[in-house]
């Protein structure tokens, strides 16, 4: 005798199938559809980000305070961004992000540069001094002392920029005058306004003929 409840017929299976694949497709778009721009656009950015991360990365050497380095780095990143948050070396401060304040100074082969406006890249190979690296051990570097001792700083979130640039400013031959020093120092902004004991602890350092 035959099943008089065969069960469901094949096309009709075919299309509860392509019923609920419907169903599945039209919900995911109505999800997206309901989801705030700014999420997607995060979403979207934070994938860039991975992508970029994984395909975009170079080989890059560097001395940095005397220690040499292996790294690899995306093309875009910025020396200053390097030595913060690679190799952890935060005293060199992230102001304007625009090299117009000074507090990212560092040297690059013994000159002063703004960090923030050169791209890790460039410096392959190079010898990069930091605040970091001016003190012998826990000797403090002249131009530190001075910097104590007129009390050159007040909030001290520019002055490891100020120190950069005022040993880069005596080994320059810019430090013969007030007015000379002013002029060389111009770059580097103090908010706090400490503009008169910076450059009294310059003089100080140039006038002792200390080694910088």
């Amino acid at each position: 005798m035959a099943d008089e409840n065969p069960g469901t017929p094949p096309e009709n299976a075919d299309h509860d199938g392509n019923r609920r694949d419907f169903l599945k497709k039209s919900s995911l778009l109505t999800a997206v559809a309901l989801t705030p721009g700014p999420v997607l656009h995060a979403a979207s950015a934070e994938w860039d980000e991975k992508v970029a991360a994984a395909f975009e990365k170079v080989p890059l050497k560097l001395e940095v305070n005397g220690v040499k380095h292996k790294l690899s780095v995306e093309p875009r990143t910025t020396l200053l961004d390097l030595l913060r948050e690679q190799l952890h070396l935060t005293g060199t401060k992230k102001g304007c992000d625009y090299g117009q304040c000074g507090a990212c100074t560092v040297h690059v082969d013994g000159e002063r540069v703004n960090s923030c406006l050169r791209l890790a890249v460039m410096e392959d190979g190079k010898k990069i001094t930091t605040i970091e690296g001016l003190a012998n051990g826990d000797k403090l570097h002249p131009m530190q002392e001075a910097f104590v001792k007129h009390d050159g700083f007040q909030c001290g979130y520019c002055t490891p920029g100020q120190i950069m640039s005022a040993v880069a400013c005596i080994r320059e031959g810019h430090a013969g005058s007030e007015g000379e020093i002013k002029e060389y120092m111009s770059g580097n902004i103090c908010r706090c306004g400490a503009y008169s004991n910076i450059v009294a602890a310059i003089q100080d350092v140039k006038n002792g003929g200390q080694k910088v």
